[in-house]
C-alpha cells in the first residue's frame, strides 16, 4: 500500500468528532482552550519539546515555576532542624505544620479527624500500617485477626502479608469479582460485641489498568454491611485505602469517604519531591496503633539504662522516627501552589486527563488490520465510561494481524525511536497482570524457571506475554501527545513509512548530526580502503613478544550476492572483517589483524563517555557518539580521537600522571572501577557533543567477571573477564544473515530503489567485532562453539537487539525500518548476531585474530546435520 493511502481501521480518530459524539461533556484544558494548554506546556515544561511522555502513573513531571518558587524559598529563608527551639528551627516547625494542614485541606479532611504522618513514600506508609496495626494472633479460643487485600494491588500492599504472617495473622487475597459479589450479597450478621480487629486494603485506582474501585466500599466495610470474605468473620473491620495512583489525577474527599488509613505518594501528584509520602490516620484508629521502635524526636522521655519510654502525644510526632526530610516537606507547599495555579484544582485535572484517555481508548479500539483483526488488546474493566470508574491509564498489548502478541519490550523499543516514553512489564502488580493476561500461578513459576524476573525484558515465554504496555496521562498532557502515540501505532502496525527518518527532538538539543561523515577520517565496515595496523613488540602484558611490525591490506568487500548463493554454494567459512570499538558507543575501528587479550580484542570498549553525573552515555541518549572516531596506535601507545570540525586529540593507552582520579561507574548493573582521562579530552568531547561529559577508562587492575555460565573449557576458578561491553567479550555477525535482512528491507521498499540499505551500512549498525562469511543465514544461532586457529570460543547465545540498530553509524540519524523488519521477520524477537566468550585462553604464545582466518563451528547437540549446508556437514561430524 502506498504511503498515506487510507484503509478501513487505519485512520486517526478526529478529536472534535469524538467529543461531539460523546453522550457526556468532555472537558479539555483548563479554561483557556487548546492554545492556553500549549502555552502552559511551552512555559512550564519546555524540556518536553520533541518528547511524548506517557508514564504519569509512574511519575508525573514538575513545572518549572514550582522548582523556581521552592528554590527562591530556600535562598531567602534559613530552615533549621525542627527538633530544636532556635529561630530557624521554629520556622521549620511552623512551616511543616502549615504543610500538614495543606495536605488535609487538599483531601477535604479536618485536623480533628485525621493526622498526617510523613513517610519515605507510599510503600513506607503501608509498611507502617502493617507494623503498627493492633493484630490479634491466632491461638487457643481465637481465630485471630484477618488481613484481606485486593489481588489488584501494588506489590507493597501484598508485601504486608509477611508482617501479618510473622504475627500469626491469616492473610486472604480477595479478587475484584469477589468484592463486586459482596456488594450484592451483603454481610452476614455477626456479634456486635466482638472487637477483634481485621484489616482490608484496596487501591482507589489500579496502577495496572486504571480501574477505579468504589470509594463506597470504605463505609460499607467499616459499617459491617459488606465483608471482604464470604465466611462469617466476627469482629471490627478497618480499611486501608491505597490512594497513591488515584490521588495523582483525581480529587479525594475524606469528609465523605473516611478510610481509617490512606497512603499517599507526593511525586505522583507533583513530580517533585521524590521519596516523600504520607500516611493519613483517622482519629478513631490512632489510639489503637502499636509501636515496636522509637527513634529521635518521638519520645517525650526515655531512659538509656532501663526499659522506660514515654511517647509523644500526637500521632505524627510518635511515628515520625528521626528527623523528617523537612526541606522536601516544605517543597510540597510549592507543589500545591503550582498545581492550583496552573489547573484550578484536581476536579479539572480529572476531567482533562479522562478526556484524553477516553479519546485514546476509542481510537485504539477502532484500529483494525485489513483482515479485520484488532491492532491492540486492551485490559480494562470499565470501557472508559466515566472518570468515576476509570482513571487516565490504558493498559494493552499490541497484536499482529494473526492475533499474536507482540512483546512489550519490542513495543517499548520502537516507541523510543519515536521519542515516546511508555511503561512496560507488570507494573509491580502481579495480581492484575495474572488476571488480565490469563497467567496462572503455575505459569508465573514456569516463567521464573525460564529466566524471567520482575522488571526484565523477557516479554514472551512460549509465545505467551509476561506483561503488557501502559500509557498514562498527567495534567500537562495534550491532545498532541495522544495523537503522536496513535500515529506511532498506525505507522508501525498499519502504514509503516519505509525509509523515513524518525522525528528527532525539537531544537534546543546540542549539535545537529552532519549530513555525511568525513570519508577520510573514518573506516566504515567493509568499505574498500587501506588500513594500517601497527603492532609494537611490547604492547601489553597480554600481547605476544613476537609479532609482525605491521599488518596492511586493502579491504575488499566480498561479493554480496555471492554470500549466500542458491544451492548452498556459500564459499569458504572465514572472517571477512574485524572491528573494535575503543570507546563504548563511539565509531568502529576496523583492522585486518589484532591482538587478543583476556577481555577480548585488545582495547575493545576500554573507554566510555559519561555525563556530568558519571552515568554512561550511549547512542540511545546521544546518537552523535557514532561520529566520534577513535583509532589505536599500538606503536605510539596512544589513541587518536577525531570528529568532524574538531582537531584530532591524543589519549594515552594506559594510566599516567594525569589520570589521578579513580571513580566508580556502572555498566549493565555491574560496578566498575575507572580512571578519569583528564580535562583535555573531556572538554573536547563536551564541545563536540554540546553537553558536559567526561572520558573514563576501566582500571587495568580491576577485574569485571562475566555473569554468563562457564564454557566447557572454562573452570569455575577462572571466570571470564569483561571490558566495558554489555554482555560478552565478542559479538559475531554472519554476512548471510545481513544479506537476508537487506533483501527483506529491499522487498519492503516501495520507492523502486534497488538497494535501500547498502550492505556495509547495515553491517555497521550491528556493531559486531567479527564478521564472517560462508554460513547460511542465521546458522550462527545453532552453534555451540567455534574455533579460529588456536583460539576457541563458546557461543553464549543470540544478541537481543535494542533501538541502537536504528542509528545510521555514518550520520547519527535514526530510522526505524531495520528494527521493525527484524521484529516482523524473526518471530517478534529482535535477535541478531551471537555472543562469544573465550574458552581456556592461553596467552603465553602469540594470540591474534586475522581477516581471512578459517572459522570452524561446532553445532549444538540438538541440531541435526541436515539443517546445515552440505559444505558444513563433514566438519560438524569430525568435531
Amino acid at each position: 500500500m502506498a504511503d498515506g493511502a487510507a484503509q478501513p481501521g487505519a485512520e486517526l480518530l478526529a478529536f472534535e468528532l469524538f467529543r461531539e459524539a460523546s453522550a457526556q461533556p468532555l472537558a479539555y484544558g483548563y479554561g483557556h482552550g487548546p492554545r492556553g494548554l500549549r502555552e502552559l506546556r511551552a512555559r512550564e515544561f519546555g524540556r518536553l519539546a520533541g518528547t511524548v511522555y506517557l508514564d504519569h502513573a509512574g511519575a508525573t513531571l514538575f513545572p518549572e515555576s514550582q522548582l523556581r518558587s521552592f528554590t527562591r524559598d530556600l535562598l531567602e529563608n534559613v530552615y533549621g532542624n525542627p527538633h530544636s527551639q532556635s529561630i530557624s528551627s521554629k520556622l521549620t516547625q511552623d512551616t511543616v505544620e502549615q504543610v500538614r494542614y495543606r495536605v488535609l485541606a487538599h483531601f477535604h479532611a479536618s485536623p480533628e479527624d485525621y493526622s498526617v504522618i510523613f513517610t519515605a513514600g507510599s510503600t513506607a506508609a503501608l509498611k507502617l500500617v502493617a507494623e503498627a496495626f493492633p493484630w490479634v494472633s491466632r491461638g487457643p479460643g481465637s481465630s485471630g485477626s484477618l488481613f484481606c487485600y485486593l489481588t489488584d494491588s501494588h506489590t507493597s500492599v501484598v508485601g504486608m502479608r509477611m508482617v501479618a504472617t510473622a504475627r500469626s495473622v491469616t492473610s486472604i487475597p480477595v479478587r475484584p469479582e469477589d468484592m463486586w459479589s459482596a456488594e450484592k450479597r451483603g454481610a452476614a450478621a455477626s456479634d456486635p460485641d466482638c472487637q477483634l480487629p481485621h484489616l482490608f486494603c484496596y487501591p482507589a485506582q489500579s496502577n495496572f489498568s486504571g480501574t477505579r474501585y468504589p470509594l463506597s466500599w470504605i463505609g460499607e466495610v467499616t459499617a459491617g454491611r459488606m465483608c471482604p470474605v464470604s465466611a462469617p468473620a466476627p469482629g471490627r473491620w478497618f480499611v486501608l485505602l491505597d490512594a497513591a495512583s488515584y490521588a495523582s489525577t483525581s480529587p479525594l474527599d475524606l469528609s465523605v469517604h473516611q478510610a481509617d488509613f490512606v497512603s499517599l505518594s507526593f511525586y505522583k501528584i507533583f513530580g517533585f519531591p521524590t521519596g516523600l509520602g504520607a500516611l493519613l490516620v483517622h482519629s478513631r484508629m490512632a489510639p489503637l496503633l502499636r509501636k515496636t521502635y522509637f527513634g529521635g524526636g518521638t519520645a517525650a522521655a526515655y531512659l538509656a539504662g532501663e526499659d522506660f519510654y514515654i511517647p509523644r502525644p500526637s500521632v505524627a510526632e510518635r511515628f515520625e522516627d528521626g528527623t523528617i526530610p523537612f526541606l522536601d516537606v516544605i517543597a510540597l507547599k510549592h507543589g500545591f501552589d503550582a498545581l492550583e495555579r496552573l489547573t484550578g484544582g484536581m476536579e479539572h485535572v480529572q476531567q482533562h486527563t479522562f478526556t484524553l484517555a477516553r479519546y485514546t481508548y476509542a481510537a485504539l479500539c477502532s484500529l483494525r488490520y485489513p483482515n479485520g483483526a484488532p491492532v491492540v488488546r486492551i485490559y480494562s474493566d470499565s470501557e472508559f465510561r466515566s472518570p468515576e470508574v476509570q482513571g487516565p491509564v490504558i493498559n494493552f498489548n499490541v497484536l499482529d494481524a494473526s492475533g499474536n502478541v507482540v512483546g512489550y519490550s519490542q513495543v517499548e523499543k520502537m516507541a523510543s525511536l519515536f521519542n515516546i516514553q511508555v511503561r512496560t512489564g507488570c507494573f509491580c502488580n502481579t495480581g492484575a497482570c495474572q488476571r488480565h493476561l490469563g497467567i496462572s500461578d503455575e505459569m508465573v513459576k514456569k516463567h521464573l524457571q525460564a529466566g524471567h524476573v520482575c522488571g526484565d525484558d523477557v516479554d514472551l515465554v512460549d509465545g505467551q506475554p509476561t506483561g503488557s504496555v501502559r500509557i498514562s496521562f498527567g495534567y500537562m498532557s495534550t491532545l498532541e501527545d495522544a495523537q503522536a502515540f496513535l500515529k506511532f501505532i498506525i505507522a508501525t502496525r498499519l502504514r509503516p513509512q519505509r525509509s523515513q527518518p524518525v522525528p528527532q527532538a525539537a531544537s534546543g538539543e546540542a549539535g545537529t548530526a552532519p549530513a555525511e561523515s568525513e570519508a577520510q577520517s573514518t573506516v566504515p565496515a567493509t568499505v574498500p580502503t587501506t588500513v594500517h595496523t601497527t603492532v609494537h613488540t611490547t604492547v601489553h602484558t597480554t600481547v605476544p613478544t613476537t609479532v609482525p611490525a605491521t599488518a596492511t591490506r586493502t579491504l575488499q568487500a566480498p561479493p554480496e550476492k555471492a554470500a549466500a548463493a542458491p544451492g548452498g554454494g556459500l564459499g569458504p567459512h572465514v572472517i571477512t572483517n574485524l572491528f573494535l570499538y575503543p570507546i563504548k558507543s563511539c565509531a568502529a575501528f576496523e583492522v585486518t589483524q589484532w591482538p587478543v587479550g583476556h577481555q577480548g580484542l585488545l582495547y575493545d570498549r576500554s573507554w566510555m563517555v559519561v555525563n556530568h553525573n558519571g552515568v554512561c552515555l550511549s547512542q540511545k541518549q546521544e546518537p552523535r557518539l557514532c561520529l566520534v572516531q577513535p583509532r589505536i596506535d599500538l606503536q605510539q601507545r596512544i589513541m587518536v580521537v577525531r570528529a568532524k570540525g574538531m582537531e584530532p586529540i591524543e589519549v594515552p593507552l594506559e594510566e599516567n600522571g594525569e589520570w589521578v582520579q579513580i571513580c566508580q561507574s556502572k555498566v549493565c548493573a555491574d560496578r566498575v572501577n575507572t580512571h578519569y582521562c583528564g580535562e583535555k579530552i573531556s572538554s573536547w568531547l563536551s564541545r563536540f557533543l554540546g553537553r558536559p561529559c567526561h572520558l573514563i577508562k576501566q582500571s587495568s587492575d580491576f577485574q569485571r567477571n562475566a555473569k554468563k555460565s562457564h564454557g566447557k573449557g572454562q573452570t569455575a576458578g577462572t571466570p571470564a573477564t569483561l571490558s566495558l561491553v554489555n554482555e560478552a567479550q565478542y559479538l559475531l555477525v554472519n554476512r548471510s544473515s545481513v544479506l537476508e535482512l537487506q533483501q527483506q528491507l529491499s522487498a519492503s521498499d516501495e520507492s523502486g530503489r534497488e538497494e535501500l540499505f547498502p550492505m556495509t551500512e547495515l553491517i555497521s549498525r550491528f556493531r559486531a567485532n567479527i564478521i564472517t562469511s560462508g554460513a547460511s543465514a542465521f546458522e550462527e544461532e545453532k552453534w555451540e562453539e567455534i574455533s579460529v586457529g588456536s583460539l576457541h570460543f563458546q557461543v553464549l547465545g543470540p544478541c537481543h537487539r535494542c533501538q541502537m540498530i536504528c542509528i545510521d553509524q555514518q550520520t547519527g540519524q535514526r530510522n526505524q525500518d531495520v528494527f521493525q523488519k527484524l521484529s516482523e521477520s524473526r518471530e517478534r524477537k529482535v535477535n541478531f548476531g551471537v555472543y562469544l566468550m573465550h574458552m581456556s585462553l592461553d596467552i603465553s604464545s602469540p594470540c591474534f585474530l586475522s581477516v581471512g582466518s578459517q572459522v570452524l563451528p561446532v553445532l549444538k547437540e540438538n541440531v541435526e546435520c541436515h539443517d546445515l549446508p552440505a559444505s558444513e556437514k563433514h566438519q560438524n561430524v569430525v568435531s
